[in-house]
């Protein structure tokens, strides 16, 4: 069985900086992709970054330049380091994961718990 377990949310001043971690533990399971999304007050869950097994990485335009995804494979860990934090960043940032079996390569999706992040003005 597959769990996600993220840590490093908090309360930062505006311009402040937070890295969020993701650690994925169990066995048996390749990372095809992960990601960050985030829901922010009033409004609907959005995507935030993601990166694929390979390093491949996409984002938000209300993030890029700010923010950095990047995965340790070996502690099959994403991480997400958000500089330059602004108040419209507050959100609850969930981590997912997209894997595979190794042995039956089927599919499997797992979430986070969520990650609250709080910037203040």
């Amino acid at each position: 069985q597959v769990h996600l377990v993220e840590s490093g949310g908090g309360l930062v001043q505006t311009g402040g900086s937070l890295r969020l971690s993701c650690a994925v533990s169990g066995s048996g399971f390749r990372i095809n992709a992960m990601g960050w999304d985030r829901q922010r007050p009033g409004k609907q869950r959005e995507l935030v970054a993601s990166i694929t097994g390979g390093g491949a990485t996409t984002y938000a335009d209300s993030v890029r330049g700010r923010f950095t995804i990047s995965i340790d494979k070996a502690q099959n860990t994403v991480y997400l380091q958000m500089n330059s934090l602004k108040p419209e960043d507050t959100a609850v940032y969930y981590c997912d994961a997209d894997l595979s079996d190794i042995s039956s390569a089927q599919a499997m999706d797992a979430w986070g718990q969520g990650s609250r992040v709080t910037v203040s003005s």
